[in-house]
């Protein structure tokens, strides 16, 4: 999982009993602090940031990568997940690197912010994005648009999205749009699948029974999509 926005620091330690599912699967879970978090500071934050925003999913990027080399894991296990304005790492470095993973999951994810003026929001998001009035600012808007970074004919891996109708921070139609982009755009054949929930917005105030409802939709889909034996669908 990656963050990397805002100079958060967005994984501090805690427990957290639904990945154990995962654990038990053999899953490793790991969280990459990228440039962009307050890990380390605030140049860490400037780092990733604006124009330098690609740094970010380089990063991330860059430690998949040292993953693989060391053996923890191969591409055909690889999977890599992020939510609202994580939602920009994940999905460019799924546009960048499509080969790299077999799985990705954006929650609630910022996929479109060229049009962030069209959320109540929005205009409070420009020092750490960009304004896209300005010719400096739309560049770096364009730059961590993943709807506009999908290209067709492209291999893409299996992917799911998810959001909530009443979502004040992510308008649904972020990942409504990068869905039916993927979809039109993939030539793998995985599964592009958008999960809708109705009752929900950005996951505040959401019940522990939501809560639990996406963790198994969203890890039934890891454990389908990395191979995992007994969770395969039956031979045809």
């Amino acid at each position: 999982s990656a963050y990397g926005s805002y100079g958060a620091v967005a994984y501090t330690p805690s427990f957290d009993g639904r990945r154990l599912a995962l654990m038990d699967a053999g899953f490793i879970v790991g969280y990459a602090a990228v440039r962009g978090g307050g890990e380390y500071g605030r140049d860490w934050h400037r780092a990733g940031q604006l124009m330098n925003k690609p740094n970010t999913w380089h990063d991330l990027i860059d430690v998949c990568e040292h993953l693989i080399a060391e053996k923890v894991t191969s591409r055909a296990r690889l999977a890599i997940g992020g939510r609202s304005a994580g939602g920009i790492t994940v999905g460019r470095a799924l546009t960048e690197r499509p080969d790299l993973f077999a799985a990705v999951i954006d929650g609630v994810g910022w996929s479109n912010p060229l049009r962030y003026v069209a959320e109540p929001n929005g205009y409070g998001e420009e020092p750490e994005w960009g304004a896209i009035s300005q010719e400096a600012g739309y560049k770096a808007l364009k730059l961590i648009d993943s709807y506009q970074s999908v290209k067709d004919g492209v291999a893409y891996p299996a992917v799911l999205l998810t959001t909530g109708v009443t979502d004040p921070r992510v308008g649904p139609f972020h990942v409504g749009k990068m869905t039916a982009r993927l979809q039109a755009a993939t030539s793998s054949g995985k599964p592009i699948l958008l999960r809708v929930d109705f009752d929900a917005g950005h996951g505040i105030g959401s019940t522990r029974a939501q809560q639990d409802r996406e963790a198994a939709d969203t890890y039934a889909f890891l454990l389908w999509q990395t191979g995992v034996e007994g969770y395969q669908p039956p031979a045809a």
